[in-house]
């Protein structure tokens, strides 16, 4: 069964351009053929194609399933991003894969890249929700001053991972189930010492991910495997 990412299906029976390309063009899918969509918020829906040219491909819809909540909490990644764009997409791709909710990335001290463009990577998220079968499209954050990103006012719990010596928790014994979290993860030069202060003076607190020295996406990827786990 082929699936579609169709956020205004609720109100609008008209895939979006890409979308209706890829069902008409390359899967050749017609009038009358089956598919499977999902509005990104929760819910799956059955419908059928009730007409197709090569661009357009408007559907009627026959059921809406919605999707129950994959984890108990919401999970929020906050990362610096890596100067390699690749290592960003594949940490974007495989959080969704394994389930996340929110995605921010930050501008630090030490951070190797200052701007980063999120077109490619919602195209990247919704890919790996369709791939993954879920309904629910991760919320993505444009790039943040880290200051004015942890001033901001959060539900849930907050933690901070870095590298420098002082007394760490292990994330997964000091995680909380079932309340929602954030976890804050450093650039490559990793957050500075300033930041650190700033960031438990604003309520994070500071965490471990396990003994290995991780790569930033690596370390990201750990934190929202961690929180995804121990809240099934």
């Amino acid at each position: 069964m082929h699936l579609f990412y169709t956020p205004d299906i609720s109100h609008n029976n008209e895939l979006p351009e890409e979308e209706a390309q890829h069902c008409i063009r390359v899967l050749r899918l017609n009038i009358g053929d089956e598919v499977i969509l999902t509005d990104g918020k929760g819910c799956f829906y059955k419908a059928e194609i009730s007409a197709a040219t090569h661009k357009r491909c408007l559907v009627t819809v026959k059921e809406s399933i919605p999707q129950p909540p994959l984890t108990l909490c919401r999970i929020h990644i906050a990362m610096a991003p890596t100067k390699n764009m690749d290592r960003n997409e594949w940490f974007a791709e495989k959080a969704t894969e394994i389930g996340i909710d929110q995605l921010s990335f930050l501008c630090c001290r030490f951070s190797e890249r200052k701007v980063i463009k999120t077109e490619r990577i919602e195209k990247i998220l919704v890919s790996a929700m369709k791939q993954s079968l879920k309904a629910y499209l991760p919320k993505l954050n444009e790039m943040m001053e880290f200051d004015k990103f942890i001033a901001q006012d959060f539900k849930g719990q907050k933690f901070i991972a870095h590298c420098y010596e002082g007394a760490k928790p292990q994330l997964k014994h000091i995680l909380k189930p079932g309340e929602d979290a954030i976890v804050l993860i450093g650039p490559e030069g990793d957050f500075s010492e300033e930041e650190v202060e700033k960031a438990i003076n604003n309520g994070f607190i500071p965490v471990s991910l396990g003994r290995s020295r991780l790569r930033t996406e690596t370390a990201a990827l750990v934190a929202c495997h961690t929180l995804n786990l121990l809240n099934q």
